[in-house]
């Protein structure tokens, strides 16, 4: 049996004072960000905004996987999205004035798994259920489904994220990208 620090975070049992219904949520985002932390840690500056084919960039899936998660967490304590989130989502995918570093990013995708995690804690699985509405249109969720939403598009962007990181790297260094496969 390999070290319990090569298994998958699902795989390594049950998370403390993390309601059951939620832990496999809380697993996704958990192994999310160990594979963010582990794809970019060296990986070049100069390649954050490159896009192979026209496909989104690192820098776009970086800013992506901490804004979605910001903002389906706010749907799912049932508040509207405010001033500095639309602001945010706005300038996805544009390096802007001042851009960001590879490292800064991951930082402050980081961050924002540890809020989901802080909420996933304190949720009370008996709201899971409850309705809520999404965006301006206030299209109908419930709890869990932003929730599970969450997990899911995260993992989504981090597949992506990884296939686009290894081609950049791949075509600018000639050395290809280890994922640990």
């Amino acid at each position: 049996m390999p070290p319990i620090e090569t298994r998958e975070v699902w795989l390594r049992g049950p998370l403390p004072d993390m309601p059951l219904l939620v832990q496999p949520v809380a697993h996704a985002l958990m192994q999310a960000r160990e594979e963010v932390d582990a794809l970019l840690h060296d990986f070049p500056e100069a390649l954050l905004w490159e896009r192979p084919a026209g496909v989104a960039s690192v820098g776009f899936h970086l800013q992506h996987l901490t804004g979605v998660l910001d903002r389906l967490f706010t749907y799912a304590r049932g508040q509207a999205l405010s001033p500095e989130q639309l602001a945010a989502l706005a300038s996805e995918g544009k390096r802007g004035d001042h851009p960001l570093s590879v490292a800064e990013l991951v930082h402050r995708f980081r961050e924002q798994v540890e809020r989901a995690l802080s909420q996933l804690k304190d949720t009370d699985e008996q709201t899971l259920t409850e309705p809520r509405g999404v965006g301006r249109a206030q299209l109908p969720s419930t709890v869990i489904g932003l929730l599970v939403h969450a997990a899911e598009h995260t993992t989504r962007h981090l597949g992506q994220l990884l296939v686009t990181a290894r081609v950049i790297r791949d075509q600018h260094t000639g050395s290809p990208l280890e994922l640990g496969y």
